[in-house]
């Protein structure tokens, strides 16, 4: 499938509250951009004097990302490893392979960045869907362990470099072939949190497709209101509405991506430890957390555990996120710590942090 031209596209405004004075001119410009990137499309808005530049230094920090670790783009670091075998990499190639090792073990491998070569055989990250047959999935399922991913720091290899500087080298198993598309949009959303607070903007939001990062309040201090998609909608249809600050807000389901072939349909979340589409009592998961690489990791993981074992492990880890799960039979489902800042008409029940 050919990769869309990444395009950007906007308006920057100044709002001008004539009774506060040009103080309040300047705190409220907004800029607001949209991109297509990372397969979906992107918007980022932008309050402050400097919101604009913010604003063009995030489109700038995402197509940098893009074209760094598309596993289906020939010139990015990722396709270099995975044809390579090991790599000198970056320091956003190197977090990102340390990110996504410590969410591989801490879900017990339900997270696996290693899943690609299974993915491909399906044929998800092309558009060629393909539904393999068992002994396809088990030679292919045989490369998948995280484990085997390993990162070292020795010295630099690079030609006129100071041979006592170090550098990140990473080394993947015997054909094995990795990829970014469980957490490339949350550590994106983190990375331009970090760069929109270096440029002064305390008050932005950025959707990255299924992926919210919140930055501060709304200019007039109130919380971000951020939609949660009902799965069995539309994508203008919502189960309920969020209320956060400073948070990654990202939401993983089968009616993302999916094929269907002689009446059945194949969803693009690949149960790790099977080789096939996870078929489990969730539609959906959301995942809320001021982790943005986490948030994108967990809501796949818990996605593929199903409803009673995605409760118990977030009682376990509900210092690091917390969760809005859908079931199959219509019932939303959120984490106590969310009470008062989800709303919604739906049915809803509370998950305590009570032990099991």
């Amino acid at each position: 499938m050919k990769r869309k031209v990444l395009t950007a596209a906007g308006i920057c405004i100044g709002i001008l509250i004539f009774t506060e004075g040009t103080r309040y001119f300047v705190q409220n410009q907004k800029c607001q951009k949209q991109l297509f990137a990372m397969d979906t499309y992107m918007e980022f808005t932008a309050y402050g004097k400097n919101s604009e530049k913010a604003v063009d230094a995030a489109i700038e920090e995402v197509q940098k990302l893009d074209a760094m670790l598309s596993a289906e783009n020939s010139k990015s670091e990722v396709y270099a490893l995975n044809e390579q075998g090991n790599l000198q990499a970056t320091d956003d190639l190197a977090e990102l392979i340390l990110r996504g090792k410590e969410i591989y073990q801490e879900t017990d491998g339900l997270f696996d960045d290693t899943i690609y070569p299974v993915m491909k055989l399906w044929g998800f990250p092309t558009g060629n869907y393909h539904v393999p047959t068992a002994a396809e999935v088990q030679k292919k399922l045989a490369l998948v362990d995280g484990n085997k991913v390993e990162i070292q720091t020795r010295d630099s290899d690079e030609k006129g470099r100071d041979s006592k500087e170090k550098a990140k080298f990473v080394t993947l198993g015997a054909d094995q072939q990795i990829d970014f598309g469980g957490i490339a949009k949350g550590y994106t959303g983190q990375k331009l949190a970090e760069l929109f607070q270096e440029y002064g903007v305390s008050s932005a939001l950025v959707s990255l497709g299924g992926n919210i990062q919140a930055i501060g309040t709304k200019p007039d201090g109130s919380s971000w209101k951020v939609g949660i998609r009902d799965p069995k909608g539309g994508q203008q249809d919502y189960i309920g509405v969020l209320s956060v600050e400073n948070q990654a807000v990202v939401t993983s389901g089968g009616y993302e991506r999916y094929f269907e072939e002689n009446g059945e349909t194949y969803i693009h979340i690949i149960n790790p430890r099977t080789g096939y589409p996870a078929d489990g009592d969730l539609l959906s998961v959301t995942i809320v957390s001021k982790d943005g690489t986490l948030a994108d990791g967990m809501s796949t993981a818990l996605y593929i555990m199903g409803y009673e074992k995605a409760c118990q492990f977030w009682r376990q880890h509900r210092e690091e996120f917390n969760v809005i799960l859908v079931t199959d039979d219509g019932k939303i489902h959120i984490s106590e710590n969310l009470k008062g800042n989800f709303q919604t008409e739906w049915e809803l029940e509370m998950i305590e942090s009570g032990s099991e």
